[in-house]
């Protein structure tokens, strides 16, 4: 297969090997991989009447070097976990998770972009509820699965601030599944998600559902902030995912920039206060916002056509330390 490494989109390519494992009478299969992309389950399956089903995104970066590095494939391991419990699926351990997704990587190595192509490989891990069942519970058996696709930046036009509407909808209930990386919460996202997209922008900006005076998530990444006075702030909120690539950007802020860093309520009212904003999370990366809709307001933020200076050292220290270019934090780095 032939592929244009630098115009890459974010699309399903299939790629010759996958990782799966199935659960029955309380324990995982030994994983295999194989080259069949059709996923054989009963018609009863969980996952397909009530949703129990979970999943995760990361991806592998080509290296100068030519070596592959994956970046915190524990917390995206530890993640999966948390929405497994939430659902009342078996928990996939951390070590067959990491094992999966290097075999996978391995498997499927001449998919993983070369250096300086702006490309990744992006991986997404499955667990879902399957077995011949038909009441409202836990499903019987288990299926884990692992698959791989070269893609290039998720917002088209890279690292260019884009524009965001605040949505009317909700993305999660108080006290739902908003937390966790389940198939729901995105599924709900589609209709408000296309109504931004057919008023010319990028995504929507989800407000805290209890009162929908705060922000909480933009489309499928979360939100971040830089106040006047250099502060990195992100939204908390028992409702939104806890993003790797938020986390990560904290720690930087703070460690490696020398910003001061905080999560917390981020009200509409005080948009006033930040110089920059971005989303932030594995697909996007960081998509810088040049600004948002609230309702007739257009609010703008650095500038509509150029990235924030605190945006961009954020961006070239994180892409640094996943393709290899920079020292990373210990731990963050696991080598396929």
């Amino acid at each position: 297969m032939a592929l244009d490494w630098n115009n890459l989109g974010f699309d399903y390519i299939k790629t010759p090997f996958r990782y799966i494992s199935y659960w029955k009478d309380g324990e995982w299969s030994k994983g295999e991989l194989t080259e069949d992309n059709m996923l054989h389950i009963s018609e009863g399956s969980t996952a397909l009447h009530y949703g129990q089903q979970c999943f995760e995104g990361l991806k592998a970066y080509r290296c100068k070097d030519n070596s592959i590095n994956l970046f915190r494939v524990d917390e995206n391991a530890k993640r999966m976990q948390v929405s497994a419990r939430r659902l009342m699926m078996p928990e996939v351990p951390e070590e067959m998770f990491i094992d999966a997704v290097k075999q996978v990587v391995k498997a499927n190595e001449e998919f993983c972009p070369p250096y300086d192509s702006g490309a990744t490989l992006y991986l997404r891990p499955l667990l879902i509820g399957t077995g011949d069942y038909i009441g409202v519970g836990p499903a019987p058996e288990y299926l884990f699965t692992v698959f791989c696709m070269p893609v290039g930046p998720y917002f088209k036009g890279g690292l260019k601030p884009t524009n965001f509407i605040i949505s009317d909808y909700d993305r999660a209930a108080p006290q739902g599944t908003g937390a966790v990386k389940v198939g729901g919460n995105y599924a709900a996202s589609l209709y408000p998600g296309k109504i931004a997209k057919e008023r010319n922008f990028s995504d929507c900006i989800y407000l805290d559902p209890a009162t929908h005076t705060k922000i909480e998530e933009v489309g499928s990444a979360n939100f971040f902030g830089i106040t006047k006075d250099d502060e990195f702030v992100t939204p908390y909120s028992p409702s939104i995912l806890p993003s790797i690539t938020k986390y990560s950007l904290l720690y930087l802020a703070k460690e490696r920039l020398g910003l001061k860093t905080s999560e917390g309520d981020v009200y509409l009212k005080d948009l006033d206060n930040f110089k920059e904003a971005g989303a932030c999370g594995t697909a996007a990366v960081i998509s810088p916002i040049g600004g948002i809709q609230v309702g007739d307001d257009f609010h703008v933020f650095y500038s509509e056509t150029e990235v924030g200076p605190v945006t961009k050292k954020l961006y070239d220290e994180l892409v640094g330390i996943q393709f290899g270019d920079i020292d990373a934090p210990e731990g963050w780095i696991t080598k396929v």
